[in-house]
């Protein structure tokens, strides 16, 4: 048939049989050969865990401060998704950092800090944002050499913050977009894809003034500055969960009611920065996430537009927002600010199922004679059982407040939960008696040492 041949070779035992199928010859291994190893079907405990931390609001709860807290005695600090749309503010010897893109536990000289492939980077902010952050202090002295970026990140340069991040994400999807890879890689096939993106984006965006030539330029040198800091992410995370003992910590951007799937849609970011972010954004197997911490802020707060259930248009808004300095890092935007609503907490601890929680700003409360807290939500007079996903459904909630007593005195210099006053303390009680999960932190200030650690 069509002139096959067979030629069967020796037959003698441990030798393995050629065939000849179609013209190509077939090794067919004896059983016998292989060893089965039985240790495979004992179920491992994975080597090391990642502990996350994430925002549990609408953002602006004080991660970078949880994040600090717990990067000092990291080995690696990991970004999983977002861009330089997300700020956090750091402070260490009385410097005031500011970090959008670079995660905050660059601060620690003797960590590696990691930028996963689920972040979008814009490369004129990491690079500004470095030198912004030199010029302030010692901190951030030999950052590029514990610096590593993952090669399967996108680029974005081309949002609601002006940074290209929506528009990156946008482009990922559409499959469309440019990676680190591809920048570090032959720059004329780099070269081609960019130009085909961005008249695609002066297409469909006709007032976007785009010179070609010069932004090429411009990515060609930090393609050299970029190409030491480039890495396998998926490798290098692989490697440093199977290896020795490590202490990996993630910190999240931006908050779980800012999730583009279980956030208020449509007013949410691009990506996924509840729990599941993690996995996708790094290449961590579920397996690998450890410990889960929340981070809440004693009130609420939102910047931009959509529902608020309880937001207060009122001296209490107003004190919030003075005392609490409440604009934004990234946007400079004043935030609204209302009451802690335990609905969407609580909501969010389904999503991210929270080990513990990080309270922050709880001094911002100190001159109040009471204190409201949201615990049910109404629509039409009837008890809503859990959060809604229909934002015309959130806009007409009313809302049921448990009213507790201030402490109308400062908590600033308290350093244990002993401490506090007594009603300060009720309130922490309160909360996690509520959501049913404890509250291992309580922030009563800006610098490190006002992290009251409870346990």
């Amino acid at each position: 048939y069509g002139g096959e041949q067979h030629f069967p070779c020796s037959r003698r035992r441990g030798k393995t049989d050629t065939v000849a199928v179609n013209g190509e010859p077939v090794v067919k291994r004896l059983r016998e050969s292989i060893q089965y190893d039985s240790s495979l079907r004992t179920p491992k405990e994975p080597q090391n865990k990642v502990t996350v931390v994430l925002g549990a609001q609408w953002g602006d709860e004080g991660k970078g401060k949880v994040v600090d807290l717990l990067a000092m005695d990291a080995d690696i600090v990991c970004r999983c998704q977002g861009g330089n749309n997300a700020g956090h503010t750091v402070v260490v010897d009385s410097v005031e950092y500011d970090f959008h893109l670079l995660p905050s536990g660059v601060l620690n000289k003797k960590a590696v800090s990691f930028i996963g492939n689920g972040v979008v980077i814009h490369l004129p902010g990491l690079f500004e944002e470095a030198e912004k952050n030199l010029h302030k202090g010692k901190g951030l002295h030999g950052w590029e050499e514990r610096l590593k970026i993952s090669d399967r990140a996108h680029i974005g340069d081309l949002g609601t913050t002006k940074k290209g991040i929506g528009p990156a994400y946008s482009s990922k999807a559409a499959r469309n977009g440019l990676r680190v890879c591809d920048l570090v890689s032959d720059f004329k096939v780099f070269e081609d894809k960019f130009r085909m993106l961005a008249e695609h984006f002066l297409t469909m965006y006709p007032n976007l003034k785009v010179d070609i030539d010069s932004e090429l330029n411009q990515l060609k040198e930090y393609a050299e500055r970029l190409r030491p800091l480039v890495t396998d992410g998926v490798y290098f995370m692989h490697k440093a969960l199977t290896g020795p003992s490590k202490k990996i910590l993630v910190e999240g951007a931006n908050a779980a009611l800012l999730d583009i799937d279980f956030g208020t849609y449509p007013f949410v970011t691009s990506s996924n920065c509840t729990v599941g972010g993690v996995c996708t954004g790094l290449g961590v197997p579920p397996s690998h996430v450890g410990r889960v911490y929340g981070v809440v802020k004693a009130y609420t707060t939102r910047v931009g537009v959509g529902a608020f259930p309880t937001e207060q248009n009122n001296d209490v808004g107003d004190l919030l927002q003075s005392k609490g300095r409440e604009f934004g890092v990234t946007t400079g935007r004043r935030r609204r600010c209302g009451w802690l609503d335990l609905i969407l907490v609580r909501y969010a601890h389904m999503v991210n199922g929270f080990s513990a929680i990080a309270l922050t700003k709880l001094d911002i409360l100190d001159t109040l004679p009471e204190i409201k807290v949201a615990v049910a939500y109404k629509v039409d007079g009837k008890p809503l059982p859990s959060f809604p996903a229909n934002m015309d459904v959130l806009t007409r909630v009313s809302v049921d407040y448990e009213t507790l007593p201030g402490w109308c005195c400062s908590t600033e210099a308290a350093r244990s939960l002993e401490e506090l006053p007594q009603q300060a303390q009720n309130y922490i009680r309160f909360i996690e008696n509520f959501l049913q999960v404890p509250v291992k932190w309580v922030g009563v200030g800006k610098s490190r040492e006002s992290m009251i650690k409870l346990f």
